[in-house]
């Protein structure tokens, strides 16, 4: 008897493994290096599912990224500033929400490269939107994209817990002032 592997095959059974180890995740707490066009910022951030992320950046303005749902507030604490964005259109809201990003996954073209798997979705408003997993263990590497502003985005994240009891006042978005 021989067993013929296709390429079609082996893609669905990463997809397969990436998809069973995301669904036992209900929250991770990471440090990333983010690129955007040439700047870089580095910090550590708290996804938890469904739509919340929290990221504190290690820069001088002592900056701060909440979200929680369709809320997106930016704080620089060193010059007590707090902006509001809205973020339903975005893109990267999926990557927050388990139940669409497992879709994406289904529907990503894969591609391997340097022990790295990379999921590419075209989205309905033709966003592209990569994401990138190892391809030993299957953990969430980071992702690209292009932002609202075409800015091209590279966000590089190492895992540092799965699962921690987190408290939900992390999440609270500040006031209006």
């Amino acid at each position: 008897i021989a067993f013929v592997v296709s390429p079609q095959n082996l893609f669905a059974s990463v997809k397969n493994e990436i998809i069973i180890k995301l669904r036992n995740i209900n929250n991770i707490e990471f440090d990333f290096t983010q690129s955007t066009n040439k700047a870089v910022e580095v910090g550590s951030c708290y996804l938890a599912f469904p739509k919340k992320l929290k990221c504190i950046y290690r820069d001088n303005k002592n900056k701060e990224l909440i979200i929680n749902n369709n809320s997106l507030a930016i704080t620089q604490k060193r010059y007590d500033k707090t902006y509001y964005y809205p973020i339903s259109k975005s893109p990267f809201l999926n990557l927050l929400r388990k139940n669409e990003l497992i879709k994406i996954i289904e529907e990503a073209n894969l591609e391997e490269l340097d022990n790295l798997i990379y999921l590419t979705y075209i989205g309905t408003d033709d966003q592209v939107f990569t994401i990138i997993f190892d391809n030993i263990n299957f953990e969430l590497q980071g992702w690209k994209m292009l932002d609202v502003f075409n800015n091209n985005i590279v966000f590089r994240i190492k895992i540092k817990s799965l699962n921690s009891n987190l408290d939900k006042e992390l999440f609270k978005i500040p006031k209006l002032n």
